[in-house]
């Protein structure tokens, strides 16, 4: 059965309170988590191409790479309406940079069949990075279509994918064969609510739990000492200020002056 996989990431709420572990890790225990919300985009927008092309019989996965308690997140897509969850969890991939997180990604998708696109938010709310589908392309050897607002499934045998990209220079049509991955951005078609019935199926749902031995990835090729950066110190965001408050006749004079030594004009 063709497959549309959805990668998801169980990430810290962005309203909580960031911090960062003794080696400069994000600190993913004392935190509220939850499904990042750009994967909410990316599983509908998945969800939405099985939906709207019943002929092709798509079926819709989603993986996930994370520690226990990271298939809150699978859960959370499933209650969506995603047909099956796969979780990689290793306490090997610990502090992985985007590079070995990939590597552990293509390998994982491997064990799924038939995967005929991959869904992708364009960047995690705790990375921002948004390198992953390109290099997750890279490594497949596949076209990418990122950060795009929209996309459909075309041909007879909905053996093709078309998206929109939007950037500050205009807006692009894109079009590449199957397989490929998209990555969609928050302009995409708005996530929907889980009902009770999809709580209440996700939370009995058996979800596939992989190690890395079962994808064929050593310990070697991932965690934070093999990641191609570092990070060697930190410090904590200064305090704002109040900044200068302009008034009197001459305040327009100011600003302009202001403005000019910034090189604003």
């Amino acid at each position: 059965m063709p497959t549309i996989v959805a990668l998801v990431k169980h990430v810290p709420d962005t309203w909580s309170a960031k911090s960062l572990e003794a080696d400069h890790t994000l600190d993913r225990t004392n935190v509220d988590s939850v499904l990042d919300e750009i994967n909410e985009y990316a599983v509908e927008q998945a969800l939405r191409l099985r939906d709207d092309n019943p002929d092709a019989d798509y079926r819709v996965v989603a993986l996930t790479m994370g520690p226990v308690g990271a298939d809150e997140a699978l859960r959370k897509a499933l209650a969506m309406g995603a047909d099956d969850a796969v979780h990689l969890v290793d306490d090997a991939l610990a502090g992985s940079d985007v590079l070995g997180t990939t590597w552990a990604l293509t390998n994982a998708l491997n064990t799924i069949e038939d995967v005929r696109l991959i869904v992708a938010g364009s960047a995690s709310s705790d990375g921002a990075m948004g390198a992953l589908p390109g290099i997750l392309a890279e490594y497949r050897q596949i076209p990418a279509l990122t950060n795009v607002r929209s996309v459909t499934l075309t041909g007879d045998q909905a053996e093709q994918i078309s998206a929109v990209r939007e950037t500050n220079e205009g807006v692009y049509e894109l079009q590449a064969p199957l397989p490929a991955i998209v990555s969609v951005t928050d302009k995409a078609d708005k996530p929907r609510f889980p009902n009770f019935k999809g709580l209440m199926a996700a939370k009995k749902h058996e979800i596939t739990t992989l190690g890395l031995a079962s994808v064929g990835v050593t310990p070697e090729q991932v965690g934070l000492d093999r990641a191609a950066t570092a990070v060697t110190a930190a410090s904590g965001r200064p305090a704002r200020t109040g900044g200068d408050v302009i008034r009197g006749e001459d305040a327009a004079a100011q600003v302009a002056e202001f403005l000019a030594a910034e090189k604003f004009l």
